[in-house]
């Protein structure tokens, strides 16, 4: 649910505030591990949600996408192929590949100069190795334009699972090397040393974005998802782009999905007890205004803080992953408005924090001529 919420609110502001200014006002989309399209009960799983998408934004506004899914069971392909055909039938530009996502690696950024591309991989395991990752984001895509960004699931039951090899005598060397290829080399397994441990876990996540961050420029970001409140994360959501508007974008629909997550598991707890008079989820759960309410402050202190380095003003969108400090992806942009009224009220800004969307506040010094 976390996951198509977070493509469904994401990925049309990607495509919106790129596609418009692109050659043929086209985007790239490629699902790289696709599955069946859609689930066994009717219900649209990622790839359909995507063909969906981009049906809607052409028919409204003229964006044309080009779909690339990808999948190698042999009988999720071929329901796959049979839900491309439904969609290519009705004008959707979208294609199926059975078989390897690498098969199609470098067809995908060739169908893209001159126009944004977006990478969905969402393995069950082990995904796309490093190297051809960094390599693809590294080329000609390496440039801010046309915008590159990508959206992957970075499996923590395989970590655990491998990492759990390094100390059985069952220990697979393949398997090894393929977690190595995956991350980018052996580095990880010194995070192992001392046995297993949730603390290892999370040093391979921190490792490989902080790689892949290095490696090709972009900032990361990492979303932890769990099957339940107070369950282990049982993969991170790492997103990487090169832009701060997508940044921004990124962290609003983030706090926006993790309430739908919410509701969800609401309604699966009254479901499964129609008589209880509170669901397990509703004692436990964080209420988005509360704990937006709680960052406002917070917020307003980064605003001060980063006023200091910047005395002649700053925009907001610029400053994103500061702004918003460790509440970012928890919180929706709406907070960064309320920060900067409170911040004004203060008498810390100029800026009234009354105007234009969130992300297009500009914060300017107590005492200047003109607020936005």
């Amino acid at each position: 649910m976390f996951k198509h919420e977070l493509l469904r609110k994401y990925v049309p502001q990607f495509a919106g505030m790129t596609g418009t200014s692109s050659d043929g006002r086209r985007i790239v989309f490629l699902d790289g591990y696709a599955g069946r399209g859609r689930y066994e009960d009717g219900r649209p799983a990622s790839g359909e949600l995507i063909m969906r998408m981009a049906q809607d934004q052409y028919e409204s506004v003229s964006l044309a996408w080009s779909c690339w899914f990808v999948e190698k069971d042999n009988a999720s392909a071929t329901a796959l192929s049979s839900v491309v055909a439904e969609y290519a039938a009705r004008g959707v530009t979208a294609r199926a590949h059975h078989g390897d996502v690498l098969d199609v690696w470098d067809q995908v950024a060739a169908d893209a100069p001159g126009c944004p591309l977006f990478l969905f991989l969402d393995p069950c395991g082990l995904g796309v190795p490093f190297d051809h990752l960094v390599g693809l984001l590294n080329g000609e895509r390496r440039q801010k334009w046309p915008p590159t960004e990508f959206l992957l699931n970075f499996s923590l039951d395989a970590v655990r699972r491998i990492g759990g090899l390094l100390s059985s005598e069952r220990s697979n060397p393949v398997t090894l090397a393929r977690m190595d290829a995956a991350v980018g080399g052996p580095w990880w397994r010194d995070h192992f040393a001392d046995g297993f441990s949730d603390g290892a876990v999370q040093a391979v996540v921190d490792g490989f974005t902080m790689r892949i961050s290095q490696a090709t420029g972009m900032f990361l970001t990492s979303t932890p998802v769990r099957r339940a409140p107070k369950h282990k994360p049982i993969y991170h959501l790492v997103f990487g782009t090169r832009g701060q508007p997508g940044l921004w974008a990124f962290g609003d629909s983030a706090a926006r999905s993790a309430k739908a997550w919410w509701d969800t598991l609401e309604e699966v707890d009254a479901e499964q007890d129609p008589s209880a008079l509170f669901t397990v989820t509703a004692t436990v759960r964080p209420q988005l205004e509360s704990v937006e309410a709680e960052a406002v402050p917070h917020i307003a202190s980064n605003l001060a803080s980063l006023l200091v380095e910047q005395p002649r003003g700053f925009k907001v969108v610029d400053h994103t992953l500061a702004v918003f400090g460790d509440y970012y992806g928890q919180v929706r942009e709406r907070a960064v408005k309320l920060a900067v009224k409170d911040l004004y009220g203060r008498g810390g800004t100029a800026s009234t924090g009354v105007g234009p969307k969130p992300r297009d506040l500009i914060v300017l010094p107590p005492g200047a001529a003109t607020a936005s």
